[in-house]
């Protein structure tokens, strides 16, 4: 399979280049176009959160521990006291760092269900849902974030893929078949649970009618 520089570099280039032909194409202004490119190079190495003690999973939980940290800060400013939101945070950066990357770490397998496009479409609505309900954005904004995480979660499944075929041996790895699927047989319970945690999601969303136009805006440019 390939490696967290790999899935890193190569998500990289591709959403710098989303980035850059959206904002030529006037989807979005320059400052969202470095987020575009963050989020597709983050949903790049996503899928590796199941890797236990891998370089990916310390850093996507740093990252998370963060964004977390952050997203307490714009909720709670105005509402407790700053000694209270000083420990809140601490707290919530602990919480997320360590305690939900050790049960994490507990409860998935690598290329697992994770490894999956209902994984990768759970990242994109939980995207959106924050973009859009905790971050203010405007609906079109919050699903080109969402997307864009998609996007960058789908490049690393397919990486994935492509290294499971040895091409000097014209045969297909064991991998093979592992990355690039709907969801994991072997796990129908968190499969079904993801399910649920993506209806839940419905009211966060912003209107699917966006969706809809953005995507056939972004199928009329490609043509």
């Amino acid at each position: 399979m390939a490696n967290f520089r790999t899935h890193l570099g190569v998500a990289s280039v591709g959403g710098a280049a989303v980035a850059q032909a959206g904002w030529q194409a006037g989807q979005w202004g320059g400052w969202q176009s470095l987020v575009v490119a963050i989020l597709v190079a983050f949903g790049g190495i996503l899928p590796d959160i199941d890797a236990d003690q891998s370089q990916a999973i310390r850093l996507i939980f740093n990252l998370l521990a963060v964004v977390a940290v952050v997203l307490a800060v714009l909720v709670l400013q105005h509402r407790v006291t700053p000694a209270y939101l000083f420990a809140a945070c601490g707290g919530i950066y602990l919480g997320v760092r360590y305690l939900a990357g050790a049960i994490f770490a507990r409860f998935t397998v690598h290329r697992g269900l994770w490894h999956s496009l209902l994984a990768a479409s759970i990242s994109g609505l939980s995207t959106a849902a924050i973009s859009f309900s905790l971050l203010d954005q405007p609906e079109r904004l919050a699903w080109i974030h969402g997307l864009a995480m998609t996007l960058g979660f789908v490049i690393h499944l397919m990486l994935d893929e492509l290294y499971s075929v040895d091409l000097t041996g014209a045969r297909f790895k064991r991998s093979f078949g592992t990355a690039l699927k709907l969801f994991s047989w072997q796990s129908p319970g968190s499969a079904l649970m993801l399910a649920l945690i993506s209806m839940h999601l419905l009211r966060w969303l912003p209107s699917f009618s966006v969706l809809r136009q953005l995507v056939m805006q972004g199928v009329a440019l490609w043509h």
